[in-house]
């Protein structure tokens, strides 16, 4: 039970109040409920507290632009709250909700961003008995690269492999070099989305930076999740 300008307000009148901050309070009800607020000071305040944090979860929804689906799922779960707790969970309950809209956002939105990509690598005819993959995950400090291959032969004396990234231009971006294909962690500075293509070439350290043109393994980046 809580306490308004020395009357009890009790579970039901809760969510009522509950109901007439998002608008889904019946008519009949809504008039008795408003004279008791305009006669309570502390009333008004729980109703605009109310009414802030259900602002609060529908301008996230919004601006993070979740599916309707889903954010449709929002206030259903919002209005179950409100049947089973009292007032104080149904004010964090609004809160945690448009924790969840942001979530259901950026885990739902354009392949810009997404996360995770994952590539499956191919062997050229340099290196028929080659194979791979690649997840490219997405940190702050940009993409890294967990790189399995087999098939490969150790390269030491100045030798070894040299990971790249592509666009659509032909433009090659490297993303680190190794000796033995297991294992590997590399690190891009650019996003798959705009260098879909991931290479694995063989080369020497000859002061040349360039690609040798050497290419042992080839795979086109896609969306993991």
């Amino acid at each position: 039970m809580n306490s308004t300008g020395g009357q009890e307000l009790d579970d039901g009148e809760v969510v009522e109040l509950a109901a007439l901050a998002d608008g889904s309070l019946a008519p009949d009800r809504r008039v008795a409920l408003e004279a008791r607020i305009a006669a309570s000071p502390e009333l008004a305040a729980l109703l605009a507290e109310q009414e802030r944090a259900i602002g609060l979860t529908r301008s996230a929804a919004a601006e993070v632009e979740a599916p309707a689906a889903l954010r449709a799922g929002i206030p259903e779960r919002r209005n179950a709250h409100r049947r089973h707790r009292p007032r104080q969970f149904i004010l964090a309950g609004a809160v945690a909700a448009s924790v969840v809209a942001v979530a259901i956002g950026l885990g739902t939105g354009s392949n810009h961003s997404t996360s995770s990509f994952n590539a499956a690598l191919a062997p050229t005819d340099l290196a028929p008995g080659a194979a791979g993959g690649a997840t490219l995950t997405k940190t702050s400090s940009g993409w890294r690269i967990e790189l399995d291959a087999t098939g490969l032969p150790r390269l030491d004396a100045g030798r070894f492999y040299e990971a790249w990234l592509k666009n659509d231009a032909g433009t090659l971006v490297p993303v680190g070099t190794f000796n033995e294909g297991q294992n590997v962690t590399l690190w891009a500075g650019v996003s798959p989305v705009d260098f879909p293509t991931l290479t694995v070439t063989r080369e020497e350290a000859d002061g040349d930076q360039a690609s040798s043109g050497n290419k042992i393994l080839v795979g086109t980046v896609n969306a993991g999740r």
